[in-house]
């Protein structure tokens, strides 16, 4: 029996599954992708690769360029990490809890969003250090924070905490409470309900959340420098480090280091994405 030819109207159907508009929507959104990314960074490794392999390697394993580098993401994993689960604390308060100054709490967690960094890192360095509020009490136990990569991690997880909150927050407000007493009436404990039924729905945003603090960390500049002390090879970071370079007119090695951290970052954010794909996976 001979095939019949699909009729017009399902012909129609097939040509209308696509959104009216997507080819045009399509072009524009990869012109705007390409004049505000792919152009610069394509700029960005046309002037670092005229310098060669082994120059860029050259500059790479510079130990000034390596303490630079360690100093910077080394402080923004730890900062993403203590504001994974301190953001995820927070989110929990914000939605499961009432109490009086709720609102003025919540909006106070924006902050760090418009605050000028430079602003964030001077008032931090009033606080912190030496003769600072609280700076002074730690210096009379023996305990310096500014000037050091403990007032880096600390300006970070300043600057990172509202990422982890504002992604956190509106999944664990549709998470049923419903399925936590369904947890108890079958002999669940809070904890053993926190651990297997609303981790397993937060664990995605969470790791979205310690991407993001830890992608803003990395390249930090105006809460940092204050606090830093910018001592090359101790508390110097690498935009820092990038910004002399420009400042002695060595584009091409201040292109090489702008690399290097464009690499390694998106390494680590790549990482991060399959990780948070694979527990999406799992909790569905």
């Amino acid at each position: 029996m001979a095939a019949t030819a699909p009729l017009p109207s399902a012909r129609r159907a097939r040509r209308n599954r696509v959104v009216p508009g997507f080819g045009l929507s399509l072009g524009v959104t990869l012109a705007w992708l390409s004049l505000i990314v792919l152009i610069p960074l394509a700029g960005l490794l046309l002037k670092a690769g005229g310098l060669g392999w082994q120059g860029l390697w050259q500059i790479w394993t510079e130990p000034r360029v390596l303490a630079a580098l360690k100093l910077s993401f080394g402080t923004a994993l730890v900062a993403a990490a203590f504001n994974a689960v301190m953001g995820t604390l927070v989110a929990w308060v914000l939605v499961r809890y009432r109490f009086p100054g709720k609102r003025v709490f919540d909006a106070m967690i924006d902050l760090p969003f418009a605050l000028p960094t430079a602003v964030a890192g001077i008032a931090l360095t009033s606080l912190y250090g030496p003769n600072g509020w609280v700076g002074r009490w730690f210096e009379s136990v023996g305990i310096k924070i500014a000037y050091t990569p403990l007032g880096i991690t600390l300006a970070l997880v300043f600057i990172g905490l509202p990422f982890v909150v504002r992604v956190v927050q509106p999944v664990l407000s549709e998470v049923e409470r419903e399925l936590e007493e369904a947890a108890a009436t079958l002999g669940a404990n809070r904890w053993q309900a926190v651990r297997r039924v609303i981790l397993p729905a937060l664990w995605p945003a969470i790791v979205t959340g310690f991407g993001l603090a830890f992608a803003r960390g990395v390249g930090e500049y105006g809460s940092v420098i204050f606090i830093a002390g910018n001592l090359p090879g101790l508390t110097e970071i690498a935009p820092l480090l990038i910004t002399f370079r420009l400042d002695e007119y060595q584009y091409a090695d201040a292109a090489a280091i702008a690399l290097a951290m464009l690499l390694l970052s998106l390494l680590m954010l790549l990482a991060i994405n399959a990780l948070q794909a694979k527990l999406s996976r799992r909790g569905r």
